[in-house]
């Protein structure tokens, strides 16, 4: 077969994708245009008789490959039962009671919203979770699409380099791709997914005005019915995905955003709190991480006001983290190079906790 057979039937399976896709009329109709107009471009080129390589074809391929990846059918089942939210939220969070029951009425609604209509767009402003450095933002997002049974994904605002980081880039420029929100869509494969704006108030200063208007479109429901990323060149319908923010603090999201935001404040954690949490939670999950089994390494009581303040006063939990991380490491280590037996456990106490924290 000579090089135009060969690209007629990579041709034909490109068209063979598409029209197995589900995808829009008009959508389709479209694709099928721009593979005719490769015919007739690769009948009449002389480098198709050479066996020469066609950018045109390698566009319009790649083109089809992330239009057919996108959900345009593809949604998930809510999640109607809010016991089991609850039970998620407690399961993932320790405290937060104020939080958790704010989350709990914002389910609510939404449930109720859908028991009504399931593809009713949900007009209750977006929520945007606000607090310091290691106080669960994240986690909560996470939680929330784990307790409304939805697919999860991430959008990291901090590094948006501009506008179309979130819209994408024309097809006529080299390279391009889709935006952060369509390829979020592709990585969850469902059209009603949860998406968290992470970071809101670390968007670069140049590009902030750029990028928040591209965020005032995602987040109203009046607009993102019909978004249009530059890439793909086609409205999408973001009517159905649940879009959440956090940030540190409000100071640098514009009023037109906030407008369209449900803030919700995130409290910093007490001592008592985080005690709880790094016995019963964290010291457990990093212990096995670290590769000890729970007779290996016993941390005294006394021991864990040292562990939680090392520096002083921190809001959050990650440092915390890193204070058991080092901790578990280094027994670890001992274990490892024959410093000490395999069953013989590290009692961690006041007298030798210096030598276990982070230098």
């Amino acid at each position: 077969m000579d090089s135009s057979g060969v690209l007629e039937a990579q041709i034909q399976k490109l068209e063979e994708k598409a029209k197995s896709a589900s995808l829009p009329p008009d959508l389709l109709e479209k694709i099928q245009q721009e593979l005719e107009l490769l015919r007739a471009s690769f009948k009449y080129s002389s480098s198709a008789n050479a066996g020469g390589s066609f950018p045109a074809f390698e566009s319009i391929a790649n083109y089809i490959n992330w239009v057919t990846s996108l959900p345009f059918n593809k949604d998930t089942q809510d999640t109607q039962d809010i016991s089991l939210a609850k039970q998620i939220l407690d399961k993932n969070h320790y405290g937060l009671e104020g939080v958790k029951n704010r989350i709990l009425e914002y389910l609510s609604s939404i449930i109720l919203t859908r028991q009504r209509k399931k593809d009713q767009i949900i007009r209750a402003p977006m929520l945007c979770l606000i607090g310091l450095v290691g106080t669960g933002k994240t986690t909560l997002a996470y939680s929330i699409a784990e307790a409304l049974g939805r697919k999860y994904a991430r959008i990291p605002l901090g590094g948006a380099e501009d506008a179309q980081s979130l819209r994408g880039r024309s097809r006529v420029i080299p390279d391009a791709e889709p935006g952060m929100v369509i390829k979020s869509l592709i990585h969850t494969q469902s059209k009603n997914s949860v998406i968290l704006l992470d970071e809101l108030d670390r968007i670069p200063q140049n590009q902030r005005s750029d990028i928040m208007g591209v965020l005032v479109e995602l987040l109203d429901p009046e607009q993102n019915s019909a978004f249009l990323d530059h890439y793909i060149d086609y409205p999408f319908d973001l009517s159905q995905v649940l879009f959440i923010a956090t940030a540190n603090n409000t100071g640098n999201i514009a009023t037109a955003v906030l407008d369209r935001l449900q803030v919700l404040q995130l409290p910093s954690y007490t001592d008592e709190e985080k005690t709880v949490i790094a016995k019963n939670y964290l010291f457990n999950k990093i212990r096995n991480q670290s590769g000890l089994a729970e007779k290996q390494i016993l941390i005294d009581d006394n021991v864990w006001p040292i562990i939680i303040r090392p520096l002083g006063f921190d809001s959050g939990m990650r440092s915390l983290e890193r204070e058991i991380e080092s901790i578990c490491q280094k027994v670890a280590r001992l274990i490892v190079e024959g410093k000490i037996q395999k069953d013989i456990p590290v009692r961690i106490t006041n007298e030798n906790i210096k030598n276990f924290l982070p230098t």
